[in-house]
């Protein structure tokens, strides 16, 4: 989120760098020096420069040093000011690899490999399923607080991870979620509505099974949290569960059957997709 000051630079040029992505940390200190680098051979200061692309000489220097990732129209910016023929902007890709979370960069690349991906969420809507708004709200709301960048920098990543619905070959998804996940109205009433809605968009694609439990159905295999199982194009899969295994990944053939038994009585104890569907859109109706 960029503020304007009065002579028109921004403040946030981009998220800080997380310490402890040491891998992340070393591909933007390298951007960042050969920023700098070719301001120098440009002949341009650091507060000429920033006044040209639109941000403070400051933050200039955060960038330079590695201590900020950049966002991509700040290094828009620097390869028109700097004539750099696109090399610059070419940068954008390896910065896109590394502005979020190295958790999440590492969830996103399994979903992406996945063929398959099943998944039982109780507490809260699923991130793949969530709206931007209603991922800020969420964001927003845990103890202790995060940072305004904070929460920009996870709910980009969040938004991100949804560039699965638009892969080729469509992977197959199922989601199974709680009533009571799609009865609270996180960010008020406008944010509720656009995640029921964005619910139904998704819940409506060829590829995707989007199944509600109901509170009224009684006791089932999710009780203890979330469950999640991805299967791969070689024959591996991966899962995890809140209440098995201690909460942890796992890839034994055995502890999955177990994760894929609990999901398969999941499933078949919700409502059926175009049931879902049709308790969604009451839902809806009544906010």
């Amino acid at each position: 989120m960029s503020v304007s000051v009065e002579d028109g630079t921004t403040d946030e040029p981009g998220w800080e760098v997380d310490p402890d992505d040491e891998s992340g940390a070393a591909v933007i200190a390298t951007v960042g020096r050969q920023l700098r680098l070719r301001r120098e051979a440009a002949g341009m200061r650091a507060g000429e420069f920033g006044e040209a692309i639109g941000y403070g000489e400051d933050l200039v220097y955060k960038v330079e040093a590695g201590k900020r990732i950049p966002r991509p129209e700040y290094l828009d910016r620097a390869d028109e000011v700097l004539r750099a023929g696109g090399l610059i902007a070419a940068m954008k890709q390896d910065v896109a690899e590394v502005r979020y979370p190295k958790k999440v960069r590492d969830l996103a690349r399994m979903e992406a490999r996945a063929v398959e991906i099943g998944v039982y969420e109780s507490n809260s809507v699923h991130g793949l399923l969530q709206t931007p708004e209603h991922a800020r709200a969420l964001f927003e709301a845990r103890q202790p607080a995060y940072s305004q960048d904070e929460v920009e920098r996870m709910v980009a990543a969040r938004v991100g991870r949804q560039s699965i619905f638009e892969r080729s070959p469509a992977p197959a998804l199922s989601f199974v979620q709680e009533e009571a996940a799609l009865r609270r109205p996180v960010g008020g009433t406008m944010v509720w509505r656009q995640q029921l809605e964005r619910l139904l968009e998704v819940g409506r694609l060829r590829n995707v099974s989007l199944q509600v439990m109901p509170t009224y159905s009684g006791p089932h295999p999710g009780l203890d949290g979330r469950i999640e199982v991805l299967k791969f194009g070689d024959g591996t899969a991966v899962g995890r569960s809140d209440g098995a295994f201690n909460g942890r990944p796992t890839s034994d053939p055995k502890q999955l059957r177990i994760l894929e038994l609990r999901y398969g009585t999941i499933r078949a104890q919700a409502l059926t997709p175009g049931e879902s569907l049709a308790f969604i859109e009451q839902v809806l109706g009544e906010t």
